[in-house]
């Protein structure tokens, strides 16, 4: 697998910092797809929309969003970031992503999550304290709706099913099905064990946060029969590209900020990040991927040396960062970064042959 690149939003609705105005929802989720247009043209690979369920995001529905960008892009894999399965029917999302799939000629994948966002469950009636039983039911049933149809299977969250036509079918073999994990070594373990691709998630923290939780993948992998280093594991954090170092923070930070103290609210209060943090949070051993693009170039080589890497999606612009700043972002990283980094990872990979 060559190392892929690509970018990912929430579509938050945040007041600007500096101007004190916020996007309609109208505009943000059209400037959603316009972010899937241009980073299709400049070449990144895939283009990920997460979900929640509140009034401060418009991804309440990103197989909906996910839908419109394949109609408006050509090559770019199309990625839920992440599904947020625990709360979800997996008939419904089988079908949803296979029609995207459909509609994509064969682009569509899934990042399957148990949910760091939780609004979802009560909204849809589930209980958290089956937070871990939901998502192991939940992706079993998925995993065998993509094995086989028709499908009989019997689980204790809904219905069973008997002979059930799950439709449609993938557009080709299969649609891919990551797994979305954060900091639970235990999530690393099971993922591992079904030998499914893994999404790592960093908000913030050191370059080496995920050690053990990879450590501890390819130990599960290997031991359940799987070729573990065949595996492909994603790192999904935040980002900006900027033209200069100092620009890429000067220009993310108040955006981040904002939208890390206003967009954070279902874990409590607020997440409050001064500048000096922001920065710490920024240099070459800490996980943000904000610099130029040479520094983003570094940063994700020492990603990809550190964990064997297959993939990076960064999330751009969060906080609710204005469009032009945001696509000139997307358009550094699909013609500045990604050619280089690809070329060094595949340079890497002939002399390690």
């Amino acid at each position: 697998m060559a190392f892929e690149i690509g970018v990912m939003t929430f579509g938050e609705i945040t007041e600007d910092p500096r101007t004190g105005a916020a996007p309609s929802p109208r505009q943000r989720a059209r400037d959603t797809i316009e972010q899937a247009k241009v980073a299709d043209e400049v070449g990144l690979d895939v283009f990920g929309v997460g979900e929640h369920h509140r009034s401060d995001f418009v991804g309440s529905a990103p197989t909906i969003m996910l839908a419109a960008a394949a109609e408006q892009t050509r090559n770019i894999k199309l990625t839920s970031s992440v599904t947020v399965l625990s709360s979800e029917d997996p008939v419904r999302v089988w079908e949803q992503f296979a029609t995207i799939d459909l509609l994509s000629a064969g682009r569509a994948e899934i990042i399957a999550g148990r949910g760091s966002y939780t609004e979802s469950f009560p909204l849809f009636g589930y209980d958290l304290k089956d937070y871990g039983d939901l998502f192991r039911e939940k992706l079993d049933l998925l995993l065998k709706i993509r094995e086989r149809n028709p499908l009989t299977w019997k689980g204790r969250f809904r219905a069973p099913l008997v002979d059930a036509d799950i439709a449609p079918r993938a557009d080709g073999e299969t649609i891919p099905i990551w797994v979305g994990v954060g900091g639970s070594t235990a999530s690393a373990i099971s993922t591992g064990r079904l030998g499914l691709p893994m999404a790592l998630a960093l908000l913030l923290g050191p370059l080496t946060f995920h050690e053990q939780t990879v450590e501890l993948y390819r130990e599960s992998a290997a031991k359940a029969g799987h070729d573990a280093d065949a595996l492909p594991i994603s790192i999904n954090t935040h980002g900006f590209v900027g033209r200069t170092s100092q620009q890429a923070r000067d220009v993310m930070y108040p955006y981040f900020a904002k939208g890390m103290a206003e967009n954070n609210h279902q874990r409590g209060k607020g997440l409050l990040l001064p500048r000096v943090a922001f920065d710490a949070q920024s240099s070459p051993r800490s996980g943000l991927l904000v610099g130029s693009p040479q520094e983003v170039i570094d940063k994700l080589l020492a990603y990809h040396e550190l964990y064997g890497l297959n993939r990076a999606i960064i999330q751009m612009g969060f906080g609710g960062m204005p469009q032009k700043e945001h696509l000139e972002a997307i358009e550094r990283l699909g013609t500045e970064v990604a050619p280089v980094v690809r070329q060094e990872v595949a340079a890497s990979k002939r002399r390690a042959a």
